[in-house]
């Protein structure tokens, strides 16, 4: 009855997949976890975003650009049975950005060090940000039940892939899989498009989901921060967890803000 409510509220048919919590909350528990990661669950609601995201623990499931591994360190453990996780990250010669091939290294280091993650199929996500086209995906069409990224959409944006990344997404999902996403959201009347802040507006990503081809099916709000009010010199990266510029402090008063006010979607690829 919990589940029937919680579809109701969200706008999510009776009949949506919802993941099975308590392997989730194994994997949020797990002594594999580092304690600078397990320290931010209660801005990042992994068990709540993931379960609104349906992933089961039969699904494969790509994680784009998993960056330190967050995410990683509770959905390889989760999948690791009886699904896949492949988490599409940088190519260690991807120098578009100086920081992707330090990123790739520190990820494979982490994944090589603790057998839990052995079943997690690591594989580079490239695309040429001259043309602004795919160069190298990471699974084959019709073939992923999930697809989830967190906190990278501007970086999307930024580079200017955002509609050769969705199109990618797109095709590599089975007709009624989902894309999961998480952003740091800017308010409607915010320029964020100007330069880099990391905030993204909400209906400039749900309008390039439909031109690839989803659907918008639910979004949650459990990600948000009202405290956040989204204009700092420097971005979102004025926030936890960067915290970057600040005196010892300022960063206090910075702490007591949180993490930053988060949109939750999740898009669905139509059934043929």
């Amino acid at each position: 009855m919990k589940k029937y409510a919680l579809a109701l509220a969200l706008g999510l048919s009776v009949n949506a997949a919802f993941a099975d919590v308590a392997l989730l909350h194994q994997a949020v528990e797990g002594k594999h976890r580092t304690e600078v990661n397990t320290q931010r669950d209660v801005y990042r609601n992994p068990i709540k975003t993931l379960d609104f995201f349906g992933i089961k623990p039969n699904h494969t499931v790509v994680e784009i650009w998993p960056g330190g591994g967050w995410y990683t360190e509770i959905l390889a453990p989760y999948l690791k049975k009886d699904g896949k996780l492949i988490a599409a990250h940088y190519d260690e010669q991807d120098t578009q950005a100086n920081y992707r091939p330090r990123s790739r290294q520190g990820f494979d280091k982490k994944i090589a060090g603790n057998k839990v993650y052995n079943s997690v199929d690591t594989q580079s996500l490239v695309f040429d940000e001259t043309s602004k086209t795919l160069k190298q995906g990471v699974a084959s069409s019709n073939s992923v039940d999930r697809v989830v990224t967190f906190r990278a959409m501007h970086g999307m944006y930024s580079r200017g892939i955002t509609d050769a990344a969705f199109a990618h997404y797109f095709d590599i999902l089975k007709p009624g899989g989902k894309f999961g996403l998480v952003q740091h959201h800017a308010d409607e009347n915010q320029d964020w498009q100007s330069k880099n802040i990391g905030y993204v507006g909400k209906q400039y990503i749900i309008d390039a989901a439909h031109k690839a081809g989803f659907t918008l099916e639910a979004q949650a709000y459990f990600n948000s921060n009202a405290l956040d009010t989204k204009r700092y010199d420097g971005g979102v990266w004025r926030l936890p967890p960067s915290l970057k510029g600040h005196t010892d402090d300022e960063k206090k008063a910075y702490q007591a803000i949180g993490e930053s006010d988060r949109m939750t979607l999740l898009f669905i690829k139509p059934k043929l």
